[in-house]
């Protein structure tokens, strides 16, 4: 049987990134392309609620789907394949999405949405800062990654978070999602019309940066491969808490 690959991201059909990693990919399967026919970056699982998701064949085996990427992971599951793909591969996203970018990502969005639908899922990042992304290292990790997770197996509701540097040494590590060591910062201005306004974006710092996380295999030159979970249930937590339960109940009964 042929590999069937779904691929997708948040940057818009006509990525470099995406496009690089389709072609790459066409060489140990079929690939289908199902992605948002826009850039729709920190859209993380947001879907379109409140009007119609417009969507246009481009090409063969190509759709481009006017919402996020979790709207064109949804179409792709439901309307537009033939056949359930043996995996999803999201990206390949122009910066990392490392630590509390995970929240945001809608590369990692998209390939929860895998998750969510037990397909065995990747989100494909390269952690870089500068101008000119060179996606063809990441492209050949992805490629050879692909088979052993089909292998392998991955865990239910598990994806792989991959960043991949550049430039990479060759080393590949299982790393933790890093807690934040980046700071927010919005520069404030006003347009024509007096309106205020403020442009989000962050600044990374070096220092804090725990061992055994993706961004401490990043700064050494190496690929992170983080497996995030769906479910964000903590479960010691909900052994530790239960016994709220009878304080909450007797404190907001109806009867009270």
């Amino acid at each position: 049987m042929p590999l069937n690959i779904l691929v997708t991201n948040d940057d818009g059909i006509h990525a470099p990134g995406l496009r690089k990693l389709a072609q790459e990919l066409q060489e140990i399967g079929t690939v289908t392309v199902v992605a948002p026919s826009q850039e729709r970056s920190a859209s993380a699982q947001s879907l379109t609620l409140r009007q119609p998701i417009y969507c246009e064949q481009v090409a063969e085996r190509e759709f481009a789907v006017e919402g996020t990427p979790a709207d064109a992971m949804i179409l792709a599951f439901n309307k537009l394949l033939d056949h359930r793909p043996d995996i999803v591969i999201s990206g390949i996203n122009p910066g990392g999405n490392l630590g509390e970018n995970v929240y945001y990502s809608g590369t990692i969005g998209a390939a929860m949405e895998g998750a969510i639908n037990r397909i065995p899922a990747v989100a494909v990042s390269v952690a870089f800062r500068g101008k000119h992304f060179d996606f063809s290292p990441a492209a050949r990790f992805t490629r050879t990654l692909i088979p052993v997770v089909l292998q392998e197996g991955l865990p239910k509701g598990v994806i792989l978070n991959v960043n991949v540097p550049q430039p990479w040494n060759g080393a590949v590590k299982f790393t933790r999602q890093s807690s934040k060591i980046t700071r927010n910062l919005l520069q404030a201005g006003t347009d024509p019309r007096g309106r205020h306004y403020y442009w989000l974006h962050e600044q990374e710092l070096t220092q804090g940066i725990e061992e055994g996380t993706d961004h401490a295999a990043i700064r050494d030159g190496a690929i992170s491969i983080t497996p995030l979970v769906l479910d964000h249930t903590h479960t010691t937590s909900l052994n530790h808490l239960s016994h709220w339960a009878k304080i909450l109940e007797g404190v907001s009964s109806p009867q009270n």
